[in-house]
């Protein structure tokens, strides 16, 4: 009745918002505020096990089919981050997409913030195939729509309609999948029982297509970068925290429901790795900010895909208790993404509205000028690329220890698990480089351009909502044992057979929390002892290293390019550079030039060729199809002859 009551509850608040907003701001903000919470009460309920589970069937009917909500560990664990982004994201929009900055804008933003709430709430508690899919489609329109929300622009309005094309095209895979379910079980309803129903294996790969669209696995993940990079910055904390995670979530969901080919943990593991190391090559090489975070995220993505296919090859073999183990550490690592990359993308947000630049190349020396965001940014890049004694670290440790327990034991699992392991560590140091990059460029060194030199800090409504999720990755870092119930009951959920077993968090968590606040104590005790010896000896601000210039200026400095430059030589294959040079010529040149772009590989080398491929020939068929009777007799005619010589040649044989 509790969950019943707050979910009711948070509906409601869904509800006013989507009517409040267009005209009262105030009145919309305390309505998704109150939502969020309810939200989040409802699935800490469930999580904490003060309710087993929540589930409720409605009196009226959609197409035959009457509604199935149910509440688990699972939709729980998913449904505790919507809440904690869904209203940080509210809070932050306040201060950035303001009607006073975007009067035109600003309340359909609000509108459609509700509305991708609200859905995204329905398919993690919907039990039933039609309401799943009624959900998930009303959530790519409301995700669509943000994306545009600022559509003057070309590239803007690109992304999103890519983002659609390319949402609907997984949505196609996501119908056929749920249409086939049904045909097979008789129902549209969905659940455990669906687990022992003979023929439902080979429909996974429906399912994954369908939800590794929405996950921005690789090299499915076309959409994902232009889209994060053009949408509001709130738009893009969302869109990274929590809708890649609605197909992360499809994928648990299904492949605890519904029995799985054999091949499946296989294939998953290695789009995992292979995602893993790819998005983060991309990520270093970018010059755009929101778009280095977008390609980060497609390395987190194949992170959690690693976890969960190590737990299908687990649950494959015997249960195995390292299975268990990478499949918590996946769960927790959504957690973990979600809320340290919706920090990174509002600390990007603070960047550009003071800067009014995304390019890291424009930017530089706004330390001084922004030094929350400047803090609160470097905490998330220490979260994200996985170092102590943030939570990035403690789930990639979880799903490495996974992965060392499977290499441990003998067969072909221990073979996977080694090369696995090495594309995660050079994944792993990539980010690190990646984000070392980011933050120098960024925030150290001296301004590039008048507009960074004359930055301001955000405001409270900014600063706020990064604050709580800088403390959150905090808290999870120095307490990881406390989060271990929660989210082993969400494995306990995944596979009945690991129930009993997870209840009990390992010592080494417990250790590991408390090397962790050591460790912070030690940083931080060793940061306050510089900062006073800095002010006792009196402490100077000067240029960086002028390399001898008597007057040097921002130009002077590293570039986005000079540190992509390694990583363009490593993965050339991969990145594909494109440049354009102008040398210098004469003895007294006066201009050259150097420009070098990293093209979206797979969109831009592999599908939009194909695409005007496919253009190409139906344009030449079109020609066929002229209204001329004689012609079209003609065509019948040679196509009897050619089925007969056909069949004249297979006689012969």
């Amino acid at each position: 009745m509790i969950v019943g009551a707050m979910l009711s509850t948070a509906a409601l608040g869904f509800l006013g918002g989507m009517a409040l907003g267009p005209r009262h701001p105030r009145l919309w903000l305390g309505a998704t505020l109150g939502a969020a919470a309810a939200l989040l009460a409802a699935a800490l309920a469930v999580l904490c096990g003060l309710v087993p589970a929540w589930e409720w069937r409605g009196g009226f009917a959609l197409g035959g089919e009457r509604p199935h909500l149910q509440l688990d560990a699972i939709s729980a664990l998913f449904l505790a981050l919507l809440a904690v982004i869904g209203g940080a994201g509210a809070a932050y929009s306040r201060g950035y997409w303001s009607d006073h900055q975007y009067p035109k804008s600003a309340a359909r933003g609000r509108f459609w913030w509700s509305l991708l709430v609200a859905m995204m709430t329905l398919v993690l508690v919907a039990a039933n195939g039609l309401y799943f899919l009624f959900g998930w489609e009303l959530f790519t329109v409301g995700a669509f729509f943000l994306i545009i929300l600022e559509s003057r622009g070309r590239k803007v309005r690109a992304a999103g309609w890519l983002y659609l094309a390319a949402s609907h095209v997984g949505t196609l895979f996501l119908f056929a999948f749920f249409a086939l379910l049904a045909e097979r079980t008789g129902s549209w309803e969905l659940g455990p029982q669906l687990r022992g129903v003979a023929g439902l294996a080979p429909l996974f790969w429906l399912a994954l297509v369908g939800f590794g669209v929405k996950a921005g696995l690789f090299p499915l993940h076309v959409w994902l970068p232009s889209a994060h990079a053009n949408a509001p910055s709130h738009v893009s904390a969302i869109l990274s925290g929590m809708a890649l995670k609605l197909g992360v979530y499809g994928l648990v969901r299904f492949s605890g429901w519904l029995p799985v080919p054999a091949q499946a943990g296989w294939v998953v593991i290695a789009l995992g790795a292979v995602g893993a190391l790819g998005g983060i090559a991309f990520a270093f090489a970018q010059n755009d900010l929101k778009r280095l975070l977008a390609y980060c995220s497609v390395e987190n993505i194949g992170v959690i895909l690693i976890g969960l296919g190590a737990a299908l090859l687990g649950a494959s073999h015997g249960d195995a208790a390292w299975g268990r183990l990478a499949l918590i550490g996946a769960l927790l690592h959504v957690w973990n993404h979600g809320l340290f990359k919706a920090l990174l993308f509002f600390g990007a947000g603070s960047v550009l509205h003071a800067t009014g630049t995304r390019e890291i190349s424009r930017l530089g020396g706004l330390w001084t000028k922004m030094p929350w965001t400047a803090a609160l940014f470097a905490l998330g890049a220490v979260a994200v690329a996985g170092l102590p004694p943030l939570n990035g670290f403690v789930s990639e440790w979880l799903v490495y220890l996974g992965l060392f327990d499977a290499g441990i034991e003998h067969g072909p699992v221990a073979w996977a698990a080694m090369p696995v392991v090495l594309m995660l560590g050079m994944a792993g140091a990539l980010a690190l480089a990646s984000f070392a990059k980011a933050g120098a460029l960024v925030f150290c060194g001296a301004p590039r351009t008048k507009r960074a030199a004359h930055a301001h800090e955000a405001g409270a409504w900014m600063l706020g909502p990064m604050v709580v999720l800088g403390g959150l990755c905090v808290a999870i870092g120095l307490a990881p044992a406390l989060l271990w119930p929660l989210v082993a009951r969400a494995a306990g959920a995944w596979n009945p057979a690991w129930t009993l077993a997870a209840e009990t968090a390992p010592a080494s968590l417990t250790t590991l929390g408390v090397v962790h606040a050591v460790l912070a104590l030690l940083a931080i005790s060793a940061a306050t002892l510089l900062w006073r010896r800095a002010q006792a000896n009196g402490l100077q601000r000067g240029p960086t290293w002028d390399c001898g210039y008597a007057a040097p200026t921002g130009r002077m400095q590293y570039t986005g390019g000079s540190f992509a430059g390694v990583a363009s030589g490593w993965f050339f294959w991969l990145l594909r550079p494109e440049r354009v040079v102008h040398r210098p010529r004469g003895p007294l040149p006066d201009a050259a030039r150097r420009v070098e772009y990293f093209p979206e590989t797979v969109l831009e080398k592999v599908l939009v060729p194909v695409g005007e491929g496919v253009l190409r020939v139906s344009t030449a068929v079109r020609r066929l199809q002229h209204g001329r009777l004689q012609y079209y007799i003609l065509y019948l005619v040679a196509g009897l002859a050619a089925l007969a010589a056909l069949v004249l040649v297979g006689g012969a044989r």
